[in-house]
């Protein structure tokens, strides 16, 4: 059985910065790029062209960037 956690307080809070540069802190580093889709348990950031998909449960930290 496969159990994904949905948490709408920080989906609320990555649609607030959707299509904004980002830096997000996940357990396995850091991606820096535009956030350009969010949905109950993933995101999307976009760097140089290229999407990484990242799980909202691998999440540390997001902050807003002023670059792309």
């Amino acid at each position: 059985m496969f159990l994904s956690l949905y948490d709408p307080y920080v989906v609320q809070t990555l649609q607030s910065v959707s299509g904004s540069s980002v830096t997000v802190q996940t357990t396995h580093g850091s991606v820096r790029g535009k956030l350009t889709n969010v949905m109950p348990d993933h995101i999307v950031v976009e760097n140089s062209g290229t999407p990484f998909f990242i799980r909202i449960q691998q999440i540390i930290w997001v902050f807003p960037t002023n670059e792309a």
